[in-house]
Order: C-alpha cells, then sequence, then structure tokens
C-alpha cells in the first residue's frame, strides 16, 4: 500500500470512532447532546493538532535548539520520519566535514598551490603551499578580491583574456611560478600554482655545465688537432719540434682524460644508483698515500707535513681519498714556491676533523660561497696553468653530502687558506674512538 494511505489509515479510524461515538450518544441521549460532545471532541481533535503543529513550527525554526519533539497519532509518523532525516543529515554533514578535512589536510600537504574562488574571484580557500607562492594568507584574506591581492600585469592580462587553457608562467616574489586557472562547478574556480624555480635552476645548471664541459674539452681538442694538421700537411718537421708538438698533445689528452674521469666521479655521486657503502677507513694511512702524492705533484717546491692523531671512520675509502686528494693538491697548486702545506687529522669535540693550510695565494671572500659549484674558477688563467678541471671542489662537495660531512673555508688574499672537514662523532670507530678522546681531553 502507498506509505501516504497508511499515513491517513490512523486518522480516519479516530474520526470513524468519533462518528461511531456521537451517534450512539445522539441515540440514546438525544441530539443535543451528542451534538455538545461532538463539538467537543473535534475542538479537542483541533487543539491537539494545532499543539504539535506549534511544536512543529517551532522545532523548523531552529532544528539544533532542542530534542525533535514526541507525537500521538498520525505525529508518531511524522515526528519519526522527520527524526530519521535529521539523523540522516547529521551523518551526512559529518561525514562532510570529515572528507572536507581530508581534503584540506591533503591540499596543505601538497608542493603545489591551490587557490578555490568564486565565480567572481573571491578568495574561498587557499592551501600553505599558495601562501608562500602568492603572498595570501588564508584567514587575513579570505573574502577579498584575488585580483586585488596578486599584484602583476601579467596576471590581471591572464585574467582578462581568460584563456584558461593554457597556463602562465609568472615571476612572483622572486620565485618563476606556473599559473593556471581550471574552473569548476557553475560558481567556483581553482587557482594552481607550481613552483619552477628549483627546476629552471637544475636546467640552468645543466645547460651551464654542458656548456662548460664543451668549452673545457674543445680547448685541448683544438691543440691536438691543431698539431695534428702540422703533422700532416709537413711530413719533414724536425725531431725536436716532433718531440715539443706530441708533449703538448699528451698533455693536453691527459687534460682531457682527467676531466672526462672527473665528469664520470661527479654522475656516479649523484646517482642513486651508486648508494655509499661504508666500510673502515684507515685514514691516517689514507693521508700518508696522499701526502706522497702530493710531494711528488710539488716536486720539492714545497715543504707539507702531516699531522695525524685522528681515529678511523665509517666511509667510503675511495670517495674520502677523492676528496682529501683534491683539497691537498689543490693547495699544492695554488701555493707559490716555498710555502707550506700543512694536512692535519684529529679528534675535535664535535667528531673527527680534517684540515688543509696552506700560505698561497688565498681566496676573496665574494668567491668563496661559489668554489664548490662546477667549472667555478677565481682566476680561469690560472686554473689552466695548473692544469685543473674545474670539477674538484664539486666532486668534495657531494662526497662530504654522502659521508654526513661539513666544509668550512677559512682564506684570506694572499695570506692563505684553510679547508676544514668536519665529520660527526658517529663516524668514529668505536675501537679508536676512546684513544682519539683521550687525546682531545689532554689537550683541552
Amino acid at each position: 500500500m502507498n506509505p501516504q494511505m497508511l499515513f491517513w489509515v490512523p486518522a480516519l479510524l479516530r474520526m470513524s470512532l468519533l462518528l461511531l461515538f456521537v451517534g450512539i450518544t445522539g441515540y440514546f441521549f438525544g441530539p443535543a447532546i451528542a451534538f455538545g460532545l461532538g463539538t467537543a471532541g473535534f475542538g479537542l481533535v483541533v487543539l491537539v493538532q494545532l499543539k504539535y503543529l506549534y511544536r512543529l513550527s517551532g522545532w523548523l525554526d531552529d532544528p539544533d535548539s532542542e530534542k525533535l519533539p514526541d507525537g500521538w497519532g498520525a505525529w508518531t509518523d511524522v515526528f519519526s520520519r522527520l527524526y530519521r532525516l535529521r539523523r540522516d543529515d547529521e551523518k551526512n554533514r559529518t561525514e562532510l566535514g570529515e572528507w572536507l578535512t581530508r581534503f584540506r589536510q591533503a591540499m596543505s600537504l601538497l608542493p603545489d598551490g591551490v587557490v578555490i574562488m568564486d565565480d567572481v574571484l573571491f578568495l574561498e580557500w587557499c592551501n600553505p603551499a599558495a601562501e608562500r607562492h602568492l603572498g595570501l594568507q588564508n584567514l587575513r584574506d579570505k573574502g577579498m578580491r584575488v585580483t586585488n591581492l596578486i599584484r602583476s600585469p601579467d596576471f590581471m592580462d591572464y585574467i582578462i583574456l581568460g584563456r584558461y587553457e593554457h597556463p602562465l608562467t609568472l615571476t612572483l616574489r622572486e620565485r618563476k611560478l606556473i599559473v593556471q586557472i581550471i574552473p569548476f562547478e557553475n560558481r567556483r574556480q581553482i587557482l594552481v600554482t607550481h613552483d619552477a624555480t628549483e627546476s629552471e635552476r637544475i636546467d640552468m645548471m645543466r645547460r651551464d655545465f654542458i656548456a662548460n664541459a664543451s668549452h673545457e674539452l674543445r680547448t685541448p681538442l683544438t691543440v691536438i688537432n691543431g698539431f695534428l694538421e702540422i703533422a700532416s700537411s709537413q711530413p719533414n718537421l724536425d725531431a725536436q719540434t716532433r718531440s715539443a708538438h706530441l708533449k703538448l698533445m699528451t698533455e693536453q689528452g691527459h687534460r682531457m682524460q682527467n676531466l672526462v674521469e672527473d665528469m664520470l666521479t661527479l654522475t656516479r655521486l649523484e646517482s642513486i644508483e651508486y648508494p655509499l657503502r661504508p666500510e673502515r677507513v684507515a685514514v691516517k694511512a689514507l693521508l700518508e698515500q696522499i701526502m706522497d702524492e702530493a710531494k711528488a705533484l710539488s716536486a720539492g717546491r714545497h715543504t707539507i707535513t702531516l699531522s695525524a692523531d685522528g681515529p678511523d671512520i665509517k666511509g667510503g675509502t675511495e670517495e674520502l681519498r677523492s676528496a682529501f686528494g683534491n683539497l691537498v693538491s689543490n693547495a699544492v697548486r695554488y701555493t707559490p714556491e716555498g710555502g707550506t702545506i700543512k694536512i692535519s687529522w684529529k679528534m675535535s669535540k664535535s667528531g673527527p676533523q680534517f684540515a688543509v693550510q696552506d700560505n698561497g695565494i688565498g681566496i676573496s671572500p665574494e668567491h668563496i660561497a661559489r668554489l664548490t659549484e662546477r667549472f667555478y674558477r677565481v682566476d680561469k688563467g690560472r686554473s689552466r696553468e695548473t692544469q685543473g678541471t674545474g670539477l674538484g671542489l664539486a666532486i668534495v662537495k657531494h662526497v662530504l653530502l654522502r659521508h654526513d660531512a661539513i666544509l668550512t673555508i677559512d682564506s684570506k688574499p694572499e695570506q692563505g687558506s684553510t679547508f676544514i672537514v668536519s665529520f660527526p662523532i658517529t663516524a668514529a670507530m668505536a675501537d679508536t674512538f676512546s684513544a682519539a678522546s683521550d687525546s682531545v681531553a689532554a689537550v683541552g
């Protein structure tokens, strides 16, 4: 049966019973009494209905103010249905609130900015990334027009033209942003921002790296090709000239080989496919080998000393050999003849520490922060004279990153430089840590 018919059945039964009661009363007591009782009965029924209508009206004005009223008769079913509707509504609102909370939490974790606006660009909500990208504040700026908050002629043109199918590249707050508006629903729009500053910087580094590598390789190739052309066009060169040409070509060939090896080393250090495999590194023995190589490079032109009483550490032997060797060889290359180079390895209060100190040409303060960049040179002419590849300190930087170590540079022009590598205290091997600690305590 139709639910609406079921709703009216109890009411019709009660009306039938009332009419039957009035009829019986009229039969036994007369029409006057029956009419009076019938009028009173109908009046009572009307008053009861008005009472429940009044209670229902009060509840509908403020559904959350009080509990849903109870009913009698047909009102029982009415209030029961309203109760179920209210319960379902509260459940839906709770679920909607939970989904909204999850949505905002998810949007807050996104690296991209998300701004929700109405159809006339008034701000409704934005996530923290959008606040950083655009300088907005969700609580402060809510309800304000976004075009009044983002002061950019390019952005205004983008809004006016309305070509939202294409993103806009925008420079704002010293950052490069990719911005796009996505209409959704009928009266809302989403403004999405992507910070491309880092990717642009990496892309620029890649372009600079290729350009610098090409330049560095072109010079020795030009020399080698030039001498080969001379040799092919002048087959009767005297032995002394031919020998000098072969010597220069060999030097340039070694220069190219060193450059390629350094580039391959950098690629390996940056690759996740070559994770660090820690082993016990006997640093003292390693530094003795590096000092012997430095003396061979110096050819007696410098005084080179080593002080090594620090502990063995956990790390990659070959990687540390490359890092320490680069720092020592740089000291030899950039220290004039007769200079002094001091190599030390000790246990400091914060952890193991390697240092190379020289009294060479030194470095101006404006160059120090950029020394570990690829192919960065303070003096390009001198770097070519010393046969450097321009990648040594970049290799040092990446080796130390893999060992959680820090490079500190202290240098003054014409006075010399000190390069200090500080390892965490956890890098020291336990069996050599106590002896090194004792020496630190004795010095302190």
